[in-house]
Order: C-alpha cells, then sequence, then structure tokens
C-alpha cells in the first residue's frame, strides 16, 4: 500500500546483467524502502521494463538526491525512467462530444477518489446545455465546436489550453474527433482514446447496429495511446462482452456503453499509477 511518503519509479532499456542489483542498492543508498517490484524481460525486443513503489521511512532521506543519483545509473544503463512522489497529482484534460457516458463515469471515479487527479477542464464540441446533468463546479468549460475549415484553429485552441493548463494526460472520453498528425504528435504517449473494439470490421455510423445486423457474439472495447494511426495506437486495456440472437440493436448500445467506461477507467487509473510503460507499438501493463 502506498503512504504519503511513497515514490514511484518506472524504466525501461536494454537488458543485460546487474540492472535490477543497481536499482535495489541505489535506493538501499539513500534510505529507501522497497515497498512493490515488478519487471518485465521482453525477449522478442530484447528490452527491459521495471515499476518500484518505495518510501522513505527515515525523515533524514533526500529524495531530490536520489533522483541525482540514480540519474547517473540510468546513463549507465541507457534507461528511460520517470520518478515522481504518489502524492503529486496529475494534471487532466477530458475531451468529449455528444456521448457522455465515458465523462459521468470519470468525474464519479474521480468524485470518490477512485481516480486520483486534478481535473483541469473539459473541452467540448457541443454546447454546455449538452450536459445539462452534469454538475461541473469548479472544473472550466470550453465549448470549442469544430468543423472541417476550422479544424486547425480549434485543435490550436486545444493545445493552447494544454499548455495553460499543463495538462499531463489528455483523456478522449469519446470525443468524435480525429486529432490531426500533429496534436497527436504533440500530445504522444499522454493522450488516452477509447472505441468500440469493431474496428475495423464495422467503421462509420451505428456500429452496434452494424454487429447486429452480422450477428456478432461478442462486443467490446479498447482503450488505447493516441498516435498519428486512426485507433492504432499502443493498447492499454481490453474488454468482451458475449452477446446472444435475444439482443437488440438498443441491448449493444446499452452494453458497450458499460465495456467502454470500464475499459477506459482501467487505463486511465493505471496510466496516473505508473503503470503502463511504452513498448515500442505496445503497452507493458503492471497490474495491481
Amino acid at each position: 500500500m502506498a503512504t504519503t511518503n511513497s515514490h514511484v519509479l518506472t524504466l525501461s532499456c536494454r537488458n543485460r546483467p546487474g540492472i535490477v542489483a543497481r536499482v535495489a542498492t541505489d535506493l538501499f543508498l539513500h534510505d529507501a524502502n522497497i515497498q512493490d517490484a515488478q519487471q518485465f524481460d521482453d525477449e522478442e525486443t530484447g528490452r527491459f521494463f521495471m515499476r518500484v513503489r518505495f518510501d522513505f521511512p527515515s525523515p533524514g532521506a533526500a529524495p531530490d538526491a536520489l533522483r541525482q543519483s540514480f540519474g547517473e545509473v540510468a546513463a549507465t544503463f541507457g534507461m528511460d525512467w520517470t520518478m515522481r512522489a504518489c502524492r503529486e497529482r496529475q494534471r487532466v484534460l477530458i475531451m468529449v462530444s455528444r456521448f457522455d457516458h465515458c465523462l459521468t463515469d470519470i468525474l464519479y471515479r474521480w468524485r470518490m477518489g477512485e481516480l486520483d487527479m486534478d481535473i483541469v477542464g473539459i473541452v467540448a464540441n457541443y454546447p454546455k446545455e449538452t450536459y445539462a446533468a452534469h454538475e461541473f463546479g469548479d472544473i472550466p468549460f470550453d465549448y470549442l465546436p469544430i468543423t472541417k475549415e476550422t479544424k486547425p484553429d480549434q485543435e490550436a485552441a486545444v493545445w493552447d489550453i494544454v499548455k495553460a493548463r499543463g495538462a499531463d494526460l489528455v483523456i478522449l472520453a469519446r470525443y468524435m474527433q480525429v486529432l490531426s498528425d500533429d496534436l497527436a504528435s504533440k500530445l504522444s504517449d499522454r493522450c488516452i482514446n477509447i472505441h468500440h473494439s469493431f474496428l475495423p470490421g464495422f467503421k462509420g455510423a451505428k456500429p452496434y447496429h452494424q454487429a447486429f445486423e452480422r450477428g456478432v457474439k461478442l462486443i467490446g472495447a479498447t482503450a488505447h495511446y493516441v498516435t498519428a494511426d486512426l485507433d492504432e495506437g499502443p493498447i492499454i486495456e481490453q474488454d468482451v462482452e458475449r452477446i446472444s440472437h435475444t439482443d437488440a440493436p438498443d441491448d449493444l448500445v446499452r452494453k458497450g456503453r458499460d465495456i467502454e467506461r470500464r475499459v477506459l477507467s482501467r487505463a486511465i487509473a493505471w496510466h496516473l499509477d505508473g503503470r503502463v510503460l511504452r513498448n515500442g507499438s505496445k503497452t507493458v501493463v503492471f497490474r495491481d
């Protein structure tokens, strides 16, 4: 269990002997106590991945000194790494279109403390009246309509909001617009999208109705990092549910909404907790 003094270290590098020993030794030399450690050796790519949660039982410990020292260790092994205090909540921007079921779920889990983050804004391409059932409180709301002609200006405004509010993560909570290559590149590894798992089988409008016409037996959802390749970014989480001949199109839509909500929420929680590490076109997810 994380404590008020817990930190999370994540790293990846080319696999070679001695990595775990050097990590553990550096933590020990700076009075850090390892609370949890997970690791994965990808034999296909030859890369090593690790997540360590630790705290400082000694009041005289110096996290900044550890960070500086570990930088030298990381350089020795050529690591991509991060180290942050668990108490430092990440700043999150949510983008949404007309369908608000994922937004509703995120806000509920955030208010219940399940998603440990600070929401710095909601950006929608529909007016605020669309979400009249929601109580946004002090969360800033920006209505940024978009057309094919205004897309460059709209995305420039989105990027200005991301920068101005210091957003660490952008969530596309059924934001039904395709990000440009430029914006997707700027948000690399810090933008999570959710979509149904029919792609590429049922594209376009009413995918659940298309699935019903084909008599599908499983429906699902996929949460992934956004890249320039539409809906082909590194997958974080997926889930499915069985469908029968008794299910009408509306049943598929309803069940699909439930899957999308839970898949997206899990992906967000794991990202916030430093459990998702990029592995080329895939991810390594250190689940609880």
